[in-house]
């Protein structure tokens, strides 16, 4: 499609999506005359998150940081323990960074615009948009996979989803063709709307509801199930992980894990690389001094991320005296105040 032919079909489904997202919005708790911080916080979160999963963590999360200077002297550990659950816990601290900066270099309000959002550490295009679109008028597009969908569907564009060159363009083309003010954050969230609700990525998408049916190049040369075209995505490396809860006094085992990499500075149950057996346990702890008891196994789980699959083997172990290596807290207090990441989350839960 040539690029008046592709500025005409937009221009004409922003017209249609606005009124049609007036008429059949969901009511959710972000959408009711939202700040900038608002949106913001409920943008972060909702990255690799459902909407049905957001919506508690949002409420907790805005009841104790209900702005700004709050996210932005919260402590760590408790900011992650309101984390705690969503994943991707670089984004919460990537909140409290930018709020700092915010606090020191613009008064302690967020910025209005996309363009000074991108500057904050975490944002980025999709939420910068998202952020000066809805909360601000700004006629700034906020393209995220859902938006992609819709627009390669719409226009009928065989680009590869994935690649941040087809993105880029399909912003800078939806940017061509924006309201400003409050239709702005309307395309926006009835863009997010369609995609959510009707375009679906699995199965058939519900083209007898769709505003933009008429309109749609997908529909009408029969590809909505071949549409959006993606490369390949690499194969996840397998770990395996050998997870030990260690048990002394009635209190486990925790230990911090690097500052840098996956799951960077969150705390874990001490582990060992590789699938052990009970005499490997018991090998090991022996060559680090301790003294272990009874070893016993405590089952299997997997943790799926983005690049990796951890695959865990688990054992109950009790000592006779407690290692200074590692912290040692008891279950109620590590139910309360620590951040222990979903992956060990089964684990968690065979602790008493």
């Amino acid at each position: 499609m040539d690029a008046s032919a592709e500025h005409s079909l937009l221009r004409r489904c922003a017209s249609l999506l606005v009124p049609w997202y007036r008429q059949v919005q969901r009511e959710l708790p972000w959408r009711d005359r939202p700040t900038p911080y608002q949106v913001w916080i409920s943008e972060i979160m909702l990255q690799q998150t459902r909407i049905e999963a957001v919506i508690p963590y949002y409420a907790r999360f805005l009841a104790e940081l209900p702005d700004v200077a709050a996210l932005a002297a919260v402590p760590e550990d408790r900011l992650l323990k309101l984390w705690e659950g969503l994943g991707y816990y670089s984004r919460a601290r990537n909140l409290k960074k930018a709020a700092q900066l915010v606090m020191d270099e613009y008064g302690g309000e967020l910025p209005r615009t996309a363009a000074e959002l991108r500057k904050l550490p975490g944002i980025g295009d999709y939420t910068a948009g998202a952020v000066a679109s809805i909360a601000c008028g700004e006629p700034e597009p906020a393209v995220d996979g859902n938006v992609l969908r819709v627009i390669m569907r719409v226009t009928a564009c065989e680009d590869d989803v994935l690649s941040q060159k087809t993105k880029s363009r399909v912003a800078d083309a939806l940017r061509e063709v924006y309201p400003a003010g409050e239709e702005a954050g309307l395309l926006t969230e009835g863009l997010m709307e369609l995609g959510e609700t009707l375009c679906l990525p699995n199965g058939e998408p519900r083209c007898d509801g769709c505003p933009l049916r008429e309109l749609c190049r997908a529909r009408k040369q029969g590809l909505t199930a071949e549409l959006p075209r993606r490369r390949a995505k690499k194969e996840r490396r397998i770990e395996e992980k050998t997870v030990l809860l260690l048990r002394c006094g009635g209190c486990y085992a925790l230990r911090r894990r690097e500052e840098a990499g996956l799951l960077a500075g969150m705390w874990e149950f001490p582990s060992l690389p590789g699938k052990r057996s009970a005499e490997d346990v018991r090998a090991a702890l022996e060559e680090a001094g301790l003294s272990p008891g009874e070893i016993r196994p405590c089952g299997e789980s997997k943790h799926i991320f983005t690049h990796v699959e951890w695959h865990m083997s688990g054992y109950f172990v009790d000592l006779s005296r407690q290692s200074g290596e590692y912290m040692w807290k008891r279950l109620d207090e590590i139910r309360a105040d620590f951040a222990v990441p979903t992956a060990f989350k089964a684990y968690l839960k065979l602790l008493k």
